[in-house]
């Protein structure tokens, strides 16, 4: 299966709505594609399918034979690029970096860095006891080994 060619074809289907964007692509051995796409207001199944019918319609079977998965990321699944930031402001998301796990909200992402916001309790300057406080930190893309948003109820 040329990939060049599939590679064309899913960027055009993802393309077609601006609001979608693609997140991941493959095509195993067995020639499966699997397509990952995502949404600034998330992936609707009208857009799943939209998709799935565009690459269909595209990919010659007589050629070679294929399957074909269109999904969006699930829970669980990690962050991988600045607009999955972007679209979970407000979110709850646990950054794992080389040395420390972070936990806080997401107040900005742009297109370097994502900035958290949590409350932590320390100790007092002085006397006994604990005081809570509210932490804020820039973290660059760069730094990031894994980024999964956690689900509240």
């Amino acid at each position: 299966m040329d990939s060049d060619k599939v590679k064309q074809i899913v960027e055009e289907a993802i393309a077609a709505n601006p609001a979608l964007f693609l997140v991941d692509w493959k095509i195993s051995s067995d020639d499966k594609i699997s397509i990952l796409a995502d949404g600034d207001e998330g992936l609707s199944v009208e857009e799943i399918v939209r998709i799935s019918r565009y690459v269909e319609h595209n990919l010659d079977r007589e050629e070679c034979d294929f399957a074909l998965e269109v999904s969006s990321p699930g829970v669980g699944i990690p962050l991988v690029m600045p607009r999955q930031y972007k679209k979970n402001i407000g979110r709850i998301l646990e950054v794992t970096l080389d040395n420390t796990v972070l936990e806080g909200e997401i107040v900005e992402a742009d297109d370097e860095g994502v900035t958290l916001w949590w409350e932590t309790r320390e100790p007092k300057q002085l006397g006994k006891g604990k005081v809570t406080v509210e932490k804020e930190e820039k973290v660059n893309y760069t730094e990031i080994k894994k980024a999964i948003i956690k689900i509240t109820f």
